[in-house]
């Protein structure tokens, strides 16, 4: 049974009835980039930490708080030149967050594990402790290695996306002038070597070309962890209708980010802001204290993006209506960016299924919202990889 451990605060805000439904149902989160954090000085994954005076948004702590059972912690890495020096350094770093994710979690054996399948994420689930995979944000640490797939694979990694902000070896980025016209032809290799393997491929992103190959050549269906609808917000990262159909058609499931909802506010400050919090695992307690009170007095008057929770909805039941509730999941880009007012960290999620609940959605419907569709894609990338 699951630990019922929300506060009264949360209690007071979510009624009774949904929040046993959510306490019953098994969430997950398909992109958290709080792997940043677990380095810092005098921090502590296992607290719980508040949105006001931390720049976190996920922690053990709130993970009980709003119940969330588990998701893929990122190992992200910044784009850098497209060079043997540039992979050497990239791939020294990506291996280090692994390993950081890793001993990280180790330290709380008693209240989340690192797992590899979707039966384990059941199986966590019945036993009241929260698990999570490693995920890949941005394959530029592969370089031109293939192998080195199978070595994230042995670390835990189960879903990965071929490019970030900026083109690369594979692909082309959503937010880049196109270079390869979609994947370039190692970046073909790599969904082949992607499915050899049964990692998931995550298509959030990657450009509309590349989205489209990969859809075309993938033996399994694609996720995307952290996209949108161009309908609500037509942004790059954003996905147009026609495609989130063509995704549900092969099988896939698109995972709905609370960002790019409105304009992005990535003013020369805030870019200023988001560069130094790349690094706050190298800053004194004093110095990721000011970092925090100069990111919260910039929210005050200029938020990243100014809109709220009733915009995540409407942009996660229009993509339901478009998709089909087999094929939407949640990935909200905790600490990546994500969160809205009225929902600015993971310690109001049981309002997400209070409203799936009022919107008419049956339970074994939210389930598939929060966790179903995206195990039943890990399962089909595992069973495709046994065969193969």
């Amino acid at each position: 049974m699951k630990r019922i451990l929300a506060s009264v605060l949360l209690a007071a805000a979510v009624p009774a009835h949904a929040e046993t439904l959510h306490q019953r149902t098994l969430t997950l989160d398909t992109h958290l980039d709080t792997p940043m954090h677990f380095a810092r000085q005098g921090w502590s994954f296992g607290d719980k930490h508040s949105y006001d005076t931390d720049l976190v948004q996920v922690d053990l702590g709130r993970m009980d708080e709003g119940d969330l059972d588990g998701g893929f912690f990122v190992i992200y890495t910044e784009q850098g030149p497209v060079t043997p020096e540039g992979f050497a350094k990239a791939k020294a770093f990506a291996l280090g967050r692994a390993d950081l994710i890793r001993t990280t979690l180790a330290k709380f054996p008693d209240r989340i594990a690192l797992i590899s399948t979707a039966a384990d994420a059941k199986r966590m689930d019945a036993a009241g402790k929260r698990f999570g995979w490693l995920s890949i944000e941005n394959s530029y640490p592969i370089g031109e290695d293939l192998s080195l797939l199978k070595t994230f694979y042995d670390l835990g990694v189960r879903l990965a996306g071929p490019v970030h902000s900026k083109n690369n070896q594979f692909a082309d980025s959503a937010t880049d002038t196109p270079q390869w016209n979609g994947l370039s032809p190692l970046g073909r290799q790599w969904v082949a070597e992607m499915n050899r393997l049964g990692i998931v491929i995550d298509g959030s992103h990657s450009s509309d070309a590349a989205f489209d190959q990969m859809l075309a050549l993938s033996k399994t269906p694609l996720i995307l962890s952290h996209s949108g609808s161009k309908t609500i917000s037509d942004q790059p990262r954003n996905l147009d209708d026609a495609r989130i159909r063509k995704l549900a058609e092969a099988g896939g499931v698109i995972c709905v980010t609370t960002v790019f909802l409105a304009t992005m506010n990535f003013t020369p400050e805030r870019n200023a802001l988001f560069a130094q919090l790349e690094h706050i695992g190298t800053m004194t307690p004093e110095e990721q204290a000011k970092l925090t009170r100069e990111t919260r007095a910039l929210d005050a008057v200029m938020p990243i993006q100014n809109t709220d929770f009733e915009a995540f909805m409407k942009s996660l039941l229009h993509i339901i209506k478009v998709a089909g509730v087999d094929h939407v999941g949640i990935g909200a880009d905790w600490d990546g960016g994500g969160g809205v007012k009225g929902l600015e960290d993971i310690g109001g999620l049981p309002k997400v299924t209070e409203r799936l609940r009022a919107e008419g959605f049956s339970d074994a419907d939210i389930e598939k919202i929060w966790s179903g569709n995206v195990l039943r894609v890990l399962r089909l990338a595992e069973e495709n990889a046994a065969r193969r």
